[in-house]
């Protein structure tokens, strides 16, 4: 039997936490090891209990979201990061993202999109609403400059570049295969090696690497 996603949780609200918590518990394939009411209590919890997924809040006392998502992601064999906020065009969200969280969430999802979230980052095969991203990261782009596009991504194979595309916007690996033609696994392969030949984290960080690069 596979072992549960292993889940911590870090807000500054007891009842948000409890809500939460109810709801990831509920399920057989998520275990909740362990909660934190702000940064650097989360910091802690996460070395002591060395979960998968950790969900942050943005906003909190003593250490914010940024920082201690940023210290966590130092980490060896670091979790995945998922922030949690209150809007979707909430800059300190990407700026959490930009510096290696997975994905974020609204705080008033429904409880079925946020277990499909946990699964969705711990799997790594697709981005975590895979529009509102594109769209934080087109609002923050709107009259910024443009980075120039690295070296790196000219070490890209043609195929590699068509999938970077589709990933970019926000494809899963499902939708891909059966856009191009392919099975699962060879997308994920070419994602992967996409992913190590750009120095990416995940496919989050290949659609901010898009956006940043004017790539879409």
């Amino acid at each position: 039997m596979t072992s549960p996603i292993r889940i911590v949780l870090v807000d500054d609200q007891a009842l948000f936490r409890a809500g939460i918590r109810m709801v990831l518990d509920s399920q057989p394939d998520l275990e909740v090891v362990g909660e934190a009411s702000d940064g650097r209590e989360g910091v802690d919890v996460v070395r002591a209990t060395r979960p998968d997924v950790v969900l942050m809040d943005v906003r909190m006392p003593v250490m914010d979201g940024l920082t201690a998502t940023a210290e966590i992601l130092r980490e060896p064999a670091a979790p995945r990061v998922v922030v949690l906020t209150t809007f979707d065009l909430d800059e300190a969200a990407a700026r959490a993202i930009q510096h290696g969280a997975s994905g974020f969430l609204l705080k008033d999802s429904d409880p079925e999109f946020l277990l499909s979230a946990v699964r969705t980052v711990h799997a790594g095969s697709a981005v975590i609403a895979a529009q509102a991203t594109r769209d934080l990261f087109a609002h923050i782009a709107q009259g910024g400059a443009i980075d120039p596009v690295p070296a790196t991504y000219g070490a890209l194979t043609d195929r590699e570049r068509e999938i970077f595309a589709l990933a970019a916007a926000g494809l899963s690996n499902a939708e891909i295969a059966a856009r191009e033609f392919l099975s699962e696994a060879t997308v994920k392969t070419h994602v992967s090696r996409i992913l190590t030949k750009l120095a990416l984290r995940d496919r989050v960080q290949l659609v901010v690497f898009a956006y940043r690069h004017g790539l879409v």
